[in-house]
């Protein structure tokens, strides 16, 4: 196989080259943030969380104070695994759900409202593997927040499509810190408009000077607590105090002679995993034929229904990965694809917001990292004052006592956020995501595909279109598929319909590195997409 990072490529962008250092995300300024950091002597963990910790500044339409994260990190001559996924409050229970007349977790509100791991993720990964301290990797974050800045296109959108939703759902006092912070003076910025917010600023400076305790264990973990007794939620000083990330070994499989690495579980990254299991084993002679369209839907939709039945806190629920991952299974369920579409039993995968990010330093480290508040701006609930928009992980538990996914006390929910890397003979190729709820394990497939398969360089493998598996037999095309394709697949069962590209299939970051050091970075084109190098 020729060399996927030089092919030539249908695509009118092309990758971003660099020696000394690489960001690559959705926005602009964050990726110009993470590279300020680089310059000044930081490395690529160092911008990793300089890059994010801006995000929750520059794109609160996806991300915040208040969210979850995962990272994988090359460095020190292997892969480092990072979950940073909070449990539900201790004082939340199947029992209190049913007491207020709940069958299912709420979307919005302070319910679904679990512990978050942002903070204690940024202050882990600098304080293990960066080189600067956290109060300067957080000052580019703090400066944005203090003196504000333009909203970007795709999310200045977002942000007002929000808005118009929020003020006719959203009438709870709980909720009205998010209008102080998102919509002062009763509106929301727009593109190009500015926006800042003081009080962002000061819960990012609390947390830098103090390694980020100040969140779980000092002031502003009390001043969360005592918010939530206020409002009749249930999270406590306890439940953040008792929070620590966990480092754990990424999972792989091998695909096309290269191995693809994600995070095992709770988060859904075993999905992806799970359907390039299946897919391995079928030849794709063009990416644009039926029968690699075919193939592919079928096997991620094999994929989803295991995942959707299996994933949960392996803490507090048997997960069995080995099983799944198994290639005597994956034989099992590749032979369970044939002419037609199936109609694989789980319910309608709901959409997401999500940051991603990747970067790379001239000394090799590598970065891939995802934080999230799950659906747009989360919860809906944020603490007056803080700046911190909390995110709305809980709503993915079930309250079936039967799933491995039952909401309990100190459990984490099934996770969609999911970084992934790609290796080859054991070393790094490189950090690669494509955010967007369920959209990810598809996207991760189809751009591995890309990537592998047919010989697209990153950027090309970011912009080629997408299809999206929904429910049963229904797959959305994005427009620029082609018509072909459509109705070979209406003849093969599949439901097909058209969809917009802008954010429900997915926005990826890519940055690989070759065998001279020489970073090749891309980024979304469905988004305000920025690869920062020199």
């Amino acid at each position: 196989m020729a060399d996927p990072l030089y092919l030539p490529y249908p695509s009118q962008r092309v990758p971003v080259y660099a020696r000394r250092g690489m960001v690559a995300t959705a926005q602009p300024l964050a990726a110009e943030a993470g590279l300020r950091i680089l310059r000044e002597g930081g490395n690529a963990v160092d911008a990793a969380i300089a890059t994010a910790a801006a995000l929750t500044v520059l794109e609160p339409t996806s991300n915040g104070i208040g969210s979850d994260a995962f990272a994988i990190v090359w460095t020190q001559g292997r892969l480092h695994g990072l979950n940073a996924s909070g449990p539900a409050p201790m004082g939340l229970t199947p029992a209190v759900m049913a007491e207020r007349g709940h069958t299912t977790m709420p979307a919005r509100g302070l319910i679904p409202i679990t512990v978050p791991g942002t903070p204690a993720a940024w202050a882990v990964l600098v304080e293990r593997f960066g080189r600067l301290s956290l109060t300067e990797v957080l000052t580019p974050a703090i400066e944005y927040a203090t003196e504000g800045y333009p909203v970007s296109p795709h999310v200045g959108r977002s942000w007002q499509a929000a808005h118009r939703a929020y003020r006719d759902t959203l009438t709870g006092s709980e909720f009205r810190g998010w209008f102080e912070t998102f919509a002062p003076g009763g509106t929301a910025p727009g593109p190009g408009q500015m926006w800042r917010s003081p009080g962002h600023a000061r819960t990012l400076r609390q947390i830098a000077e103090s390694g980020a305790r100040s969140f779980y264990e000092g002031e502003i973990a009390e001043r969360i607590d005592r918010f939530f007794r206020d409002e009749g939620g249930y999270l406590r000083f306890d439940d953040l105090k008792r929070f620590e990330p966990e480092w754990i070994d990424p999972l792989r499989v091998g695909y096309r002679g290269y191995e693809v690495a994600e995070l095992p579980p709770n988060g859904q990254g075993l999905i992806a995993l799970m359907a390039l299991q299946i897919a391995d084993g079928f030849h794709f002679d063009a990416r644009d034929g039926i029968e690699t369209y075919h193939r592919q839907i079928e096997a991620l939709k094999l994929a989803f229904s295991d995942g959707l039945r299996y994933i949960a806190d392996p803490k507090m629920a048997a997960v069995p990965v080995a099983e799944l991952l198994s290639e005597a299974y994956a034989a099992v369920r590749r032979r369970q694809i044939g002419p037609r579409a199936l109609d694989p039993a789980p319910g309608r995968p709901p959409g997401g917001g999500t940051v991603y990010l990747c970067t790379g330093d001239g000394e090799g480290n590598l970065v891939s990292y995802i934080q999230s508040n799950y659906a747009g701006f989360g919860s809906g609930v944020v603490v007056p004052d803080t700046g911190i928009a909390l995110q709305n992980r809980g709503a993915l538990f079930s309250l079936d006592p039967a799933h491995p996914n039952c909401l309990a006390p100190g459990k984490r929910p099934y996770h969609t956020i999911i970084p992934g890397f790609l290796m080859k003979g054991g070393q790094p190729v490189g950090p690669f995501g494509i955010m967007g709820g369920f959209m990810q394990p598809q996207a991760h497939l189809q751009v591995i595909s890309n990537l592998l398969d047919f010989g697209l360089n990153p950027q090309a493998a970011l912009d080629a279109p997408r299809w999206q598996w929904v429910e049963g037999r229904r797959v959305d095309l994005e427009y620029g598929s082609g018509q072909h394709i459509a109705e070979a697949l209406r003849l093969l069962g599949h439901d097909v319909r058209w969809a917009m590209g802008s954010g429900g299939f997915g926005r990826g970051e890519i940055i690989f590195r070759d065998a001279e050091g020489v970073l090749v970075g891309a980024t979304e084109p469905r988004a305000d997409g920025h690869v920062a190098a020199f």
